[in-house]
């Protein structure tokens, strides 16, 4: 009879109060108060919730839970607690009625130069979002040289329906590239008005499914496709890949400093290739001169090369190696930062 008596004193109240003393870490907030917190059921003695994540890669997921099984066990009469994960990825507002797409978030993947791998660090990404289990696109806007279909595996022209074109799937991501269109080979010389409205069909014309992210492949440099970009679409924010050399910092503030005058917010840089002949730190230094986050340095590994060559990303190929480790951790350091941006009333990663 004393145990149904003490059973019967928790109550979804009392639930809620104490996961009101757990902290979203991103966001800073409680919770209750972030609405996080669904579905509570009581059986007796045991407790059972859905936290809803803003982000299915979210990094600090186990730091939540632990958190909040031991509020929720503090309560006088729980003897235990089983807690569900859910996800519902915020929606930039600023895309709603300014395209016609359903996408949340748009991230543009930029490099001051080529050859620091940023159709690699692009490719990964999204791949590691979708393992996730978010739902993912890439859009290939490097249109003077394509190389995510071959990231990708991917190859042929795609489906035309109801008068759009209908994008690859692989890996669990939706692929768009001009490299499906072209001739292989073919260079393409577009400047002006050609290229933007190029750019634009790209999001427009293409039958792109419910995504949370679409990251977009830009070309090296800080040319007319960056400014086209920036002119169709309303970007969420901006990564910037550098190499780990010294010499590829005044590269990234370039790229940054584009960025800055379209007024697109930079969620960070990424250092590629790092650690042994090219060194390291050029990443972590252009990040500090642009006074932004460093997000992630990607170990230089031969079988990225050898997997963009065959079309299968490293944390498809060597999913146990450093560098697949180092791809899937910095997905969900983007993934959180995103959630924090849409949240907070003012980004507070743009360059100060």
């Amino acid at each position: 009879m004393f145990g149904n008596n003490r059973q019967n004193t928790v109550t979804q109240d009392a639930v809620m109060k104490a996961l009101s003393t757990v902290q979203e870490p991103e966001l800073h907030q409680d919770l209750v108060t972030l609405n996080m917190i669904r579905e509570v059921t009581i059986s007796g003695g045991d407790v059972a919730f859905t936290i809803m994540l803003t982000t299915p890669a979210c990094p600090l997921r186990a730091q939540m839970e632990q958190e909040a099984i031991a509020a929720v066990k503090s309560l006088p009469g729980v003897d235990a607690v089983s807690v569900r994960f859910a996800a519902d990825v915020r929606q930039d507002h600023r895309i709603i009625g300014k395209l016609n797409i359903p996408v949340k978030n748009i991230i543009a993947v930029a490099s001051g130069k080529g050859g620091v791998g940023k159709s690699t660090v692009s490719t990964n990404l999204a791949v590691s979002l979708a393992l996730d289990g978010a739902k993912v696109g890439v859009l290939d806007a490097d249109i003077y040289g394509p190389n995510i279909p071959m990231m990708f595996g991917l190859a042929g022209r795609p489906r035309i329906e109801r008068e759009k074109l209908t994008p690859f799937e692989r890996y669990g991501v939706e692929v768009i590239s001009m490299g499906f269109l072209m001739p292989e080979g073919e260079a393409v010389v577009w400047r002006g008005p050609m290229l933007h409205k190029a750019i634009q069909q790209l999001f427009t014309d293409v039958n792109w499914g419910s995504l949370d992210y679409l990251i977009v492949d830009l070309p090296p440099g800080t040319g007319d496709a960056q400014l086209s970009l920036a002119q169709s679409v309303p970007l969420t924010g901006g990564i910037i890949v550098t190499g780990p050399q010294a010499v590829s910092v005044s590269d990234a503030l370039r790229g940054a400093n584009a960025f800055e005058r379209l007024e697109v917010p930079i969620i960070g840089v990424v250092e590629n290739m790092s650690g042994d002949v090219f060194g390291s730190g050029g990443g972590q230094e252009a990040a500090k001169r642009l006074h932004v986050d460093f997000l992630a340095r990607i170990p230089l590994d031969s079988q990225v090369r050898a997997g963009g060559d065959s079309g299968e990303p490293i944390v498809i190929l060597a999913p146990g190696s450093a560098t697949a480790k180092a791809f899937r951790d910095f997905a969900r350091v983007v993934a959180a930062k995103l959630s924090v941006m849409n949240i907070l009333p003012e980004p507070q990663l743009k360059i100060v």
